[in-house]
C-alpha cells in the first residue's frame, strides 16, 4: 500500500467510527413510540442504514471529484452560488450546535435519576444538559485538548455498552413477557407512512456521520473498489450492531415498555445493564454513559468554531471570528457563539424529540443540497472520467435514493409539527438575505 493512502480495513473502520456514537443509546426509544408496529421500527432501521449508504458513496465521488479544503461551504459555492455556501454552511452549523445539546440531552437522561431524587427529575435535565456544555465551554477556553487517550475511553466505553446490550439476548431470563399491543386505530395507510417516516428520523440521527467520506476521496489506495466496499462493508456491520441493540431493548425491555417516556427512567441502556447486573449495574452503566457523552460534547466544541474559523478566512462570517488567544490556541468567539448556540437551543427545545425533530429538519435541508451537488459536479468533471477517481456505480439512483429520503423525513417531519419547517425555511433565508446585506454592505466601503 502507498504511504499515506488509506486502505480498505482502514476506511471500513473509520466509516463505523464516524457513524456510532450516541445516539444509538436513545434513538431506539424514539423510533419505537414513532413505530405503530414492530416491522416499522425494524424496518426504519434497515432503511436507514440502506440510505446511509448510498449517502455515502455519494458524498465520496463529491470528494474524489472536487477534493478542496472548505468542504461543505467549497463546493456549494462551486456548484450552486456562494449565498447558498454561507446559508446552508450556518445551517449546518446551527444543525451541529442542535445535535451537541441533543446528546447532551441524552447524557442528563442517564445522570439525573441518580443526582436527583425527585418526581420532577425531568425538568432538571436541560439544566443538566446545560451544565456540561458550559463546564466545557470553559475548559476549551483554558486552551486543554482532549486527548487521543480520552477518545479511545469513550470508543470503549461505547463498544463496551453495545456488547454488553447485545450479550442480553443469550439470556432468555431477561425477555420481557409483556405481550405487544398494537392500536388498530392507527392501522390505516397513511397513519403508518406518517408512522413510518418519523421512525426513520430517529434512525437518521443515529445513522449520521457517513457524509464526512467526502474527506476521504483522494486519500484512498485503489478509490475505485476499496471505497465502495469501505463504506458498505462499514455500514452493513453498523446495522447488524443497530438491529441486534435494537433487537435487544425489544427483547427485554418489551416493545410497549420501550415506547414510553418515563421521566423517572434511567435510560435504555442502563435498564438493560440493570437487569443483567442489579441496581449496581444501572448506576455504573449511567455514570459510564454520560461520561462517553461529555466526551463527545467536547469533541464538537473543539471543532464546530475551527468551521466557523475557515468560514471567516474565506471572508463569509466577519473577521471576529478569527480571533485567536494565540497563547493558549482557542478560537474564543467562535467558541463562545457556537456553546452559546447549543445553550439557546436547549432553552427553547428542552425535550430531546423537539432537538431531534429540529435537528434532522435542518439536517434534511443539508443533506437533500449537498447530496445534490453531485449532478453539477458529474456534468462539469468529465474530464476527470476514467482517470482513476472513485464514480459510484447505479448512478444516478444512488443519490436520488438519497435525496428523496431526506425529502421525505423532511416533509414527515412538517407533517407532525409544522413549526420545524417553518423554523428551518425561516433560518434559512435570514442567513440568505444576511449574506445579500453583507456583500452590498462590501461594495459600499
Amino acid at each position: 500500500m502507498k504511504a499515506n493512502k488509506l486502505g480498505l480495513f482502514d476506511l471500513t473502520m473509520i466509516v463505523i467510527g464516524l457513524v456510532i456514537g450516541m445516539g444509538i443509546f436513545r434513538t431506539s426509544k424514539d423510533a419505537a413510540a414513532a413505530a405503530v408496529t414492530p416491522a416499522i421500527f425494524f424496518l426504519a432501521w434497515i432503511v436507514g442504514g440502506l440510505v446511509a449508504i448510498c449517502g455515502g458513496l455519494t458524498y465520496a465521488e463529491i470528494g474524489s471529484r472536487y477534493p478542496v479544503t472548505g468542504g461543505y461551504y467549497k463546493i456549494f459555492s462551486y456548484a450552486y452560488h456562494p449565498s447558498v455556501a454561507f446559508a446552508i454552511n450556518c445551517i449546518i452549523l446551527i444543525s451541529n450546535a442542535a445535535s451537541l445539546s441533543g446528546v447532551a440531552l441524552i447524557g442528563s437522561e442517564y445522570i439525573s435519576p441518580l443526582l436527583f431524587d425527585t418526581a420532577d427529575v425531568n425538568s432538571y435535565k436541560p439544566f443538566v444538559a446545560m451544565s456540561a456544555i458550559i463546564l466545557f465551554y470553559g475548559v476549551n477556553l483554558m486552551g486543554l485538548r482532549m486527548s487521543s487517550k480520552t477518545q479511545n475511553v469513550l470508543m470503549i466505553i461505547k463498544i463496551g455498552m453495545l456488547v454488553i446490550i447485545i450479550a442480553a439476548l443469550f439470556f432468555p431470563a431477561l425477555y420481557s413477557n409483556a405481550p405487544v399491543i398494537i392500536d388498530e386505530s392507527k392501522t390505516a395507510a397513511g397513519t403508518l407512512l406518517l408512522s413510518f417516516g418519523v421512525a426513520l428520523k430517529a434512525t437518521s440521527f443515529t445513522y449520521g456521520g457517513y457524509q464526512q467520506t467526502i474527506n476521504f476521496g483522494e486519500e484512498v489506495e485503489n478509490p475505485m473498489k476499496n471505497i465502495p466496499r469501505g463504506i458498505i462493508m462499514g455500514i452493513i456491520i453498523i446495522i447488524t450492531l443497530y438491529l441486534l441493540v435494537s433487537y435487544s431493548y425489544f427483547r427485554i425491555i418489551g416493545f410497549n415498555q420501550l415506547k414510553v417516556d418515563d421521566p423517572d427512567s434511567p435510560g435504555i441502556a442502563a435498564i438493560v445493564a440493570e437487569k443483567m447486573f442489579g441496581e449496581t449495574g444501572r448506576y455504573v452503566a449511567s455514570v459510564l454513559l454520560f461520561v462517553a457523552v461529555l466526551a463527545y460534547v467536547n469533541v464538537l466544541l473543539l471543532s464546530n468554531p475551527r468551521v466557523m474559523y475557515a468560514m471567516s478566512e474565506d471572508g463569509i462570517l466577519p473577521a471576529a471570528f478569527k480571533r485567536k488567544d494565540e497563547k493558549k490556541d482557542v478560537l474564543t468567539v467562535s467558541l463562545t457563539v457556537f456553546a452559546s448556540i447549543c445553550v439557546i437551543v436547549l432553552f427553547f427545545a428542552d425535550e430531546f424529540n423537539e432537538i431531534l425533530s429540529f435537528t434532522i429538519f435542518l439536517d434534511s435541508i443539508g443533506m437533500a443540497t449537498s447530496a445534490a451537488t453531485i449532478f453539477v459536479l458529474r456534468r462539469r468533471t468529465k474530464h476527470l472520467d476514467g482517470t482513476g477517481i472513485y464514480a459510484m456505480k447505479l448512478y444516478p439512483l444512488l443519490p436520488a435514493i438519497f435525496i428523496i429520503t431526506y425529502l421525505f423525513v423532511g416533509t414527515m417531519i412538517a407533517v407532525e409539527n409544522w413549526r420545524y419547517a417553518v423554523i428551518g425555511f425561516s433560518v434559512l433565508a435570514a442567513f440568505l438575505l444576511i449574506y445579500f446585506i453583507a456583500q452590498r454592505f462590501k461594495k459600499k466601503l
